[in-house]
């Protein structure tokens, strides 16, 4: 029987990630993972679950709250006519492949060098939002054939190391290559899905240690953590949203970058002198 009292920590914790992501997503247009997966990484830490399989639990259960946010937000823009389904069904496959390669490759790695992995890349998501300018071109359409079948599976490889949905990644992607921002940020909802989904099922089936994961653990998805972060993102990403429209989005951006940039730092000095 789970403890009453860590039971009731966690809920006060996951609540607090949960209501920071939901105006972050809504506020900024990033997905919650980028927030979660660093948020859980502390949170569990504190709670007692630190251990060489740790890292695999927080971007599991960030990509478990993935899946409800994203089909959530693809039928909203559907709705307004702004998913671009061409590109989605192009990139599809390739994403698919490439989450999978990412948890066979998560469900091998210990905590240490995951965390290694997401400071890296956090920094260059962070660095990209503070510098990064919408005028920045690489091509005039998305790509197809050979290009795509090369880049699509990275995309959905690396999201799933981040424990993040198609926004961080596919957002930048599509703006360098001409896709409007309101169809592109559309569209990488839909690339959450698909990222989301099938990470999602494979880390199911992850073999965690005896002792290692809080309560209510299904292979590397926390249950608690995946329910109390849906119920207050939901509740708070519109809030986010309305302040967006009452403040200067890029320099928020901006800002939001920064701090991104330092969460990174810190998980990289964490996991070069754990």
């Amino acid at each position: 029987m789970p403890d009453l009292m860590l039971l009731l920590s966690m809920a006060v914790l996951l609540l607090v990630i949960g209501a920071f992501a939901g105006v972050l997503a809504g506020l900024l247009g990033v997905g919650g993972g980028i927030v979660l997966v660093p948020a859980f990484f502390y949170a569990f830490q504190v709670l007692g679950y630190d251990s060489p399989q740790l890292m695999q639990m927080c971007l599991a259960t960030s990509l478990a709250t993935i899946i409800v946010t994203s089909i959530r937000s693809v039928l909203a823009h559907n709705r307004k006519g702004a998913v671009d389904w061409e590109i989605l069904r192009g990139w599809a496959p390739g994403i698919v492949v490439g989450s999978l390669f990412g948890v066979a490759l998560a469900a091998s790695l210990r905590s240490g060098a995951l965390q290694l992995i997401f400071g890296f890349l956090a920094m260059i998501v962070a660095l990209y939002m503070t510098f990064g300018r919408s005028s920045w071109r690489l091509g005039q359409a998305m790509p197809v054939g050979p290009v795509r079948w090369a880049m699509s599976p990275v995309l959905g490889f690396l999201s799933v190391l981040m424990g993040i949905g198609g926004g961080s990644f596919g957002v930048p992607v599509m703006s360098l290559f001409g896709v409007p921002i309101h169809r592109a940020v559309a569209t990488a909802a839909g690339f959450g899905v698909l990222i989301a989904v099938p990470s999602v099922a494979g880390f199911l089936l992850v073999q965690m240690p005896e002792g290692a994961t809080p309560p209510l653990t299904i292979g590397a998805v926390n249950l608690v953590a995946f329910g109390l972060v849906i119920a207050m993102t939901l509740i708070t990403a519109p809030i986010g949203a309305g302040l967006a429209h009452r403040t200067d989005a890029a320099r928020l951006k901006r800002t939001f970058g920064i701090f991104l940039f330092l969460v990174a730092l810190n998980m990289l000095r964490k996991a070069v002198f754990a």
